[in-house]
């Protein structure tokens, strides 16, 4: 045999022919095995999951949910590498798996990038096939509990497999029957047309209490309960009249009747066929009471979050999408709890999950007459009422309300967690799954957005809003790849000698209709997109690039640069500022970063070593807007700031608010204590300016010196009159 090109296991050949015996390849789809890779994709929250059976140079689907073909080539299947492993081959992500990093289905359509499969074993031990788990999307774990509900799923589907070999021997001699009943792990039963069994297998006796030698030429009615004897009489009749058994070549659910009088859930396959004159009948049984246990454990799990037991999403959907069909009025609650973060924060993900638990309970004591309540993740949970009165639907959400806000306990210290709530009203609101949910997800923003702890019901208002939201999105997007942001720049300035010590770079967009726009139009918005790190780096290299020229003809010139919160989280913060440094050729001293107090705030360890790691790497690290917000002296403490920088708020109240004025000198005295530069803010006139002065305030910067200007007029009216002086 030549090389293939994927690996093939010591026993091929063998293998091969134990995949023919059950005789699955290229038959159709079949309900059973289709359930089971439903259930699959439910549980596991995946969109792709194959039943495949590998052949010798292909791989045929008995089943498939997302996938949409019956097979592919064995040489590019991810199967075949799993059946020469005893357990599940796991790939986290194959774009990093050399033997998968160019493989079509990695590099097209369907695009995986994680793959779980576990082979599908036949009583011989020869791998036969897969089940698998695929996604678009890596992922780097794969719990004990995952591997061992996949392990179970396998088991299920192995079981239905040995059940459609064993029917399959109604096709042979009575003889090879008897041959492969004597050693099947599943009953088999064999009877003549006047009801007596004729065979008896050592299986049947394990499983229905009776042994051979008592059990033979007796009425097989012997083993059928009450609850199903009028079908077993009607398929007799039928036989002995000629005709055939409707239930013949069919795998049937029923109950079985033990010797003891219990009745067992039980998998039974009739056939018929000829005998010499006669008519022999046949039944295949197997006891699925186990089967069972466990098919209802994974429907559970595919179907209620195991935290709160309470429906998951993908139930929630199914609920939701049944209501709507049916065309009976409903309420929609959306809920996401205010505070939630700081619990599992504070004492951890066990206080947390207490919490979760409790509210859960609540909102089911609350709505008690809920069609369906279900926490879809998180913090976020789900109610859905029946009716659409919007009086009842306020009501309801009052109640939530002041129900889930009460105090929570755990481990004697009390909790103090709120809620917001959006409500949508159907069919109003959306006769879609979709539409429905999205109102009240746009109501849900609307309350968070009043100041959390309320609700907010949906009007048509709230959709028009995000449907300008999306466009504007959109313009914003398309904005930084049409090139349209510029870079103005306002001079920073030494109050005692009026000398140019630096700028801050600050963003523009040249909008093609509205023409040029402040950060206040769009900075909001742009912040919470996926493009703001990108637009955050384009920001970065170019003010360094800038500086650089700058530094040639004003020594010790520094650039300010703000930055976007999503810098900090995408890992590429550090590595930024180096390469923008390094390509510029600017002095890492000369770069002075501008952090906002959200940032600070977060106290995380991440952010606190990346901060420590810029000022290694030497660069300044200014705090915008210090005084308008939260931050505690214990953050100048805790954090390698540089530089304060004071708002614009109180440097233009210094002259007419003795609060704006003492705030002034308070921070300027902060700077001293800490050893940090500070910078003034919008100062707007020279009565400000002698302030400032006055309390020896080093920097300013302002409308008094220069507004933002391009870098040409920057060039023109600063850094030429620098060089002059």
């Amino acid at each position: 045999m030549s090389a293939a090109p994927y690996p093939l296991p010591p026993d091929e050949e063998q293998r091969l022919r134990t995949l023919a015996d059950y005789h699955l390849l290229d038959t159709p789809p079949e309900q059973e095995f289709d359930r089971l890779a439903n259930l699959a994709a439910r549980l596991f929250d995946v969109p792709i999951v194959l039943i495949s059976l590998l052949d010798r140079d292909r791989q045929f689907f008995k089943a498939e949910v997302g996938l949409g073909l019956c097979g592919t080539s064995r040489e590019v299947s991810f199967c075949a590498h799993a059946i020469v492993q005893d357990d599940i081959l796991f790939v986290p992500d194959a774009m990093k798996d050399p033997r998968f990093a160019t493989n079509p289905l990695v590099l097209g359509p369907p695009f995986i990038r994680f793959y779980a499969g576990k082979p599908l074993v036949s009583p011989e031990g020869e791998k036969i096939g897969t089940v698998c788990l695929i996604d678009h999307e890596p992922r780097s774990e794969l719990t004990a509990a995952d591997r061992s509900n996949l392990a179970d799923i396998a088991a299920l589907v192995m079981e239905r497999m040995e059940m459609r070999r064993l029917d399959h021997v109604r096709s042979i001699s009575q003889t090879r029957f008897e041959n492969i009943a004597a050693t099947s792990p599943d009953a088999i039963i064999c009877s003549n047309l006047d009801g007596d069994i004729t065979f008896w297998n050592p299986a049947a006796e394990r499983l229905f209490g009776y042994r051979a030698e008592e059990i033979m030429h007796r009425p097989g009615l012997i083993i059928v309960p009450d609850s199903w004897r009028p079908i077993y009489d009607v398929e007799m009749q039928r036989l002995r009249e000629g005709g055939r058994m409707e239930l013949a070549d069919h795998t049937i659910e029923l109950s079985g009747l033990r010797r003891d009088g219990s009745e067992f859930p039980a998998e039974f396959s009739l056939s018929t066929w000829k005998e010499g004159n006669g008519t022999s009948i046949g039944a295949i049984v197997r006891d699925i009471s186990e089967r069972r246990r466990n098919e209802e454990r994974l429907f559970r799990l595919a179907s209620l979050d195991t935290l709160t037991e309470l429906p998951n999403r993908a139930t929630w959907r199914a609920c939701l999408e049944d209501v709507l069909a049916s065309e009976r009025p409903s309420t929609m609650l959306m809920l996401d709890l205010d505070g939630f973060k700081e619990v599992n924060d504070t004492l951890g993900h066990s206080a947390g999950d207490a919490v979760l638990k409790e509210v859960g309970a609540r909102i089911c004591a609350t709505c008690d007459d809920a069609i369906i309540v279900a926490r879809l993740g998180g913090d976020e949970f789900a109610v859905l009422l029946p009716g659409n009165r919007a009086s009842r639907a306020v009501s309801a959400a009052e109640r939530l309300l002041a129900e889930v806000s009460r105090p929570y306990v755990f481990a004697g210290k009390r909790l103090d967690v709120g809620v917001s709530i959006g409500v949508s009203l159907g069919p109003q609101h959306g006769v879609r799954p979709e539409e429905l949910q999205g109102a009240a997800d746009l109501a849900l923003y609307r309350a968070k957005a009043a100041g959390k702890g309320g609700y907010q019901l949906f009007t048509a208002a709230f959709r028009q809003v995000a449907v300008a939201r999306r466009a504007f999105e959109q313009e914003l997007r398309q904005a930084f790849e049409n090139g349209e942001f510029e870079l103005y720049y306002q001079p920073q300035m030494s109050i005692r000698e009026r000398r140019l010590t630096g700028a801050e770079a600050l963003l523009r967009w040249n909008h093609p209709q509205r023409g040029l726009l402040t950060p206040a139009s769009f900075i909001e918005v742009l912040s919470q997109k996926p493009s703001a790190a990108a637009i955050g780096e384009w920001i970065l290299r170019s003010a360094c690039r800038q500086a650089a020229k700058w530094r040639t003809a004003v020594p010790g010139f520094r650039m300010g640069v703000n930055l976007f919160e999503a810098q900090f989280r995408s890992g590429r913060m550090l590595t930024s500022v180096r390469e923008a440094l390094m390509e510029s050729a600017l002095p890492a001293e000369t770069l002075e970063l501008e952090i906002v107090e959200n940032v600070l705030l977060r106290n995380d360890q991440a952010t606190v070593k990346l901060l420590n790691d810029l000022r290694r790497l030497g660069v300044g690290l200014a705090f915008d807007d210090y005084g308008t917000g939260f931050a505690s002296l214990s953050l100048l403490k805790n954090y390698p700031v540089t530089r304060l920088k004071i708002d614009r708020s109180f440097v233009q109240g210094v002259s007419t608010s003795d609060e704006d004025a003492a705030v002034v000198k308070v921070v300027l005295y902060l700077g001293r204590i800490f050893g940090m530069g500070v910078i003034a803010e919008g100062v707007e006139n020279q009565e400000q300016l002698e302030f400032l002065a006055q309390n020896n305030c080093e920097q300013a910067q302002g409308y008094l010196f220069g507004k933002p200007c391009t870098a040409a007029e920057f060039e023109d009216k600063f850094v030429h009159a620098a060089v002059t002086q």
